[in-house]
């Protein structure tokens, strides 16, 4: 859609408008009621709120960096999370969660700097984390939050005001306003997006949640950056180096560190981290 000549803020309106009339028909489909109490509806905005703030500021990161890269880069929410729960909600830092942090920090300083000591766009980075912190703070929301009600029925009007926030914030900028697609190729796309990464993931997940419980399903969308990447080489010509690579890993692995907990011992990370630089080196010579 960029390439249709598609601005972010219209990009993201029409991927979720088509993922609420999508969701909204599923919710008429199975008769489900659409009330939400004043209690309920000020919880749904918060969360609609973080999530426009997290899609915003990532969409646009990729103005200034590769997909992939912001992918992953995105993918330290976990950490945060976890930093935000001890910081704020007194779970302890343990020494898996320290560990995370570091791993995490080490990958992101490696995806920083490129092969040849090209720099990566600090604006894009620094829109990245904002989007993680956003995205982090918003599933921490959710976890504290005393609302109950189906996953389908929060993501409908979680989304609902999210984009009725990006029509807001295309009215902030002259460079921002809400386009129309241009043709029916970027229609096309915009469906795509509202149909593929918003609603079949979050029913998916849904499903696998509960097919084969939360912690596999954390750990399987691990594989989202490395589609991410490998859509972004194969597709779009995107460069990746060694460096990424290796930064790529020590940020999966920090992410893997937090969702398995206790039973990622730390002889498991020094073991891992040992190995990645045996590797490396062998590869160098």
């Amino acid at each position: 859609m960029y390439a249709e000549g598609v601005n972010t803020s219209s990009v993201l309106f029409y991927r979720f408008a088509m993922a609420v009339l999508m969701l909204g028909m599923m919710l008429s489909v199975e008769r489900k009621s659409f009330k939400v109490s004043r209690k309920e509806l000020k919880v749904l905005v918060s969360l609609g709120v973080l999530f426009a703030a997290s899609c915003i500021t990532y969409y646009q990161s990729f103005h200034l960096m590769d997909a992939g890269i912001a992918s992953t880069i995105l993918f330290v929410y976990p950490v945060m999370v976890a930093v935000i729960m001890a910081a704020f909600f007194r779970e302890k830092i343990t020494l898996t969660t320290t560990s995370a942090i570091v791993l995490a920090l080490l990958g992101i300083g490696l995806l920083y700097k490129g092969e040849e000591g090209a720099t990566l766009s600090t604006m894009g980075i620094i829109l990245v984390m904002l989007s993680s912190l956003s995205y982090a703070i918003y599933i921490v929301v959710v976890n504290q939050s005393s609302i109950r009600m189906s996953s389908l029925k929060l993501t409908f009007y979680v989304l609902l005001i999210c984009m009725l926030c990006l029509l807001g914030y295309s009215l902030t900028s002259p460079d921002l306003y809400l386009q129309m697609p241009p043709s029916p190729k970027a229609w096309f796309f915009a469906a795509w997006l509202g149909l593929v990464p918003t609603v079949l993931s979050l029913v998916f997940m849904t499903i696998a949640v509960n097919e084969v419980g939360a912690t596999p399903t954390a750990i399987m969308g691990a594989l989202e950056p490395l589609t991410a990447v490998a859509i972004g080489v194969m597709v779009f010509g995107e460069s990746l180096t060694l460096r990424l690579m290796v930064g790529i890993i020590l940020i999966l692995m920090s992410v893997m560190v937090i969702v398995l907990g206790k039973n990622f011992h730390l002889r498991t990370i020094k073991h891992t981290i040992s190995t990645i630089v045996r590797k490396t080196w062998r590869w160098k010579s």
